[in-house]
Parts: structure tokens; sequence; C-alpha cells
């Protein structure tokens, strides 16, 4: 049984996400920040960093979501999600990872730390100006990397899609201007079914967790 411990619209959606395009059978523990789970002694000896997303499989536990959906790729995708090992497209994919990961999704982050995450005290407000300038950098450069293929590597979805697909989202839900081209990818590949199944069960378990609390 594989288990996910997240939040809903998290970057625990883009574990869901990846285990509804595999059809995998997974079980959702939301994750209530505002009530301490992410502290409770049960959650911090699965990750003791106290974030989402978490997984476990069969016993066996995983943290960090890039690493999450790669393993679940390799280990249950029988050739989906994934170029053969070793190719140029591999090769490809690797390096839209990192760029997403690095370049994309880190001044996100700092808006969020900014935001909510980090203490009171050590938020910044120049820092939002910072995080805009360097967001607005890596997408013009996403921009002109996406090619003019459905998905970033042709015909089928890749772990890669899923992430950068879930890092606009997550920019448009920060209020970051998406270049157009960008905007039309996010809005075309987060209309699949498995993206929707897997945000309508986790905010399912959570609204079922909350109620019961």
């Amino acid at each position: 049984m594989i288990t996910l411990y997240g939040v809903p619209r998290s970057r625990s959606l883009r574990v869901s996400w990846t285990l509804e395009e595999l059809g995998l059978a997974w079980e959702y523990t939301f994750i209530n920040f505002s009530k301490g789970d992410s502290r409770h002694p049960d959650f911090l000896a699965i990750n003791p960093c106290g974030k989402v997303p978490a997984l476990i499989d069969n016993g066996f536990v995983m943290t960090e979501s890039a690493a999450i959906t790669l393993f679940l790729a390799e280990k249950y995708g029988e050739g989906r999600l994934l170029p053969a090992a070793g190719s140029d497209a591999s090769a490809l994919h690797h390096q839209w990872i990192s760029f997403i990961t690095n370049e994309l999704e880190q001044p996100l982050w700092t808006i969020g730390k900014h935001k909510f995450a980090i203490p009171e005290e050590l938020r910044l407000e120049a820092m939002f100006k910072v995080a805009k300038w360097e967001f607005d950098k890596a997408a013009a450069i996403a921009e002109q990397w996406l090619p003019d293929t459905p998905f970033l590597l042709g015909t089928e979805i890749s772990v890669a899609d899923i992430l950068l697909a879930h890092t606009l989202l997550w920019a448009t839900r920060f209020e970051q201007a998406i270049p157009p081209k960008l905007a039309e990818y996010r809005d075309r590949v987060t209309a699949r079914e498995a993206m929707k199944t897997a945000l309508a069960k986790e905010e399912a378990g959570a609204a079922a967790s909350t109620a019961e609390e």
C-alpha cells in the first residue's frame, strides 16, 4: 500500500498526480499545519523536516516531491512518464527537472517563505521584489525553451511535465505573470483527468480529516 502525506495544491499534488497517471492505488493522509500535525512526533519520524509531501511505499519512506515522482515512475511506470535511460531525451528531461526545481520554483518558495513559512520576525517585504525578478527571468527562459509539441518531450507526458505544470499553478496562485505560451501549456496539461482526480482525492481527504476533528 502507498500512503501519501500532504496538503491539497501543495507539492504533494505532484505526487498524487503521478500516482493517478500511473493508475496506482494510494491512501491520503492530510497534514494540517494549522493544527500542528507537521510538528507531531509521529510525522517528524517520517519526515524530520516537517514538510509535505512524504510517501510510504510498503514501508519504504521517501520525501522531496521531485525525487518521489521519479521513484514512482521508475518503479511502476513500465516505460511511462520517463524517457529511455541514457537517451538524449533523458538528458533533456534531467535538464528540465533541474531548471524547474532550481530556477523556476526557487523564487516561488522564497515568496512562500516570506508570506507564511518562516517566523514572522524574519520575513522581509523586499524579498517579494527580488523573487519576482528571479521568477520573471526563469519564466522567460522556459517560454523560449517550450517546444511546439503537446508535452516537453513530444507527444507523451513525463514527470517533468507534471513538475512544470504544477509549478506554473503555484506561480498563478502567487499572482506572478505567466508568459502566454507557458500559460496555454499550464491550462492544457492541468486539464488532464489524472490531475483533476488527484486534486479531488486530496481535497476530499482534507475535508474528511477536518470534519473528524
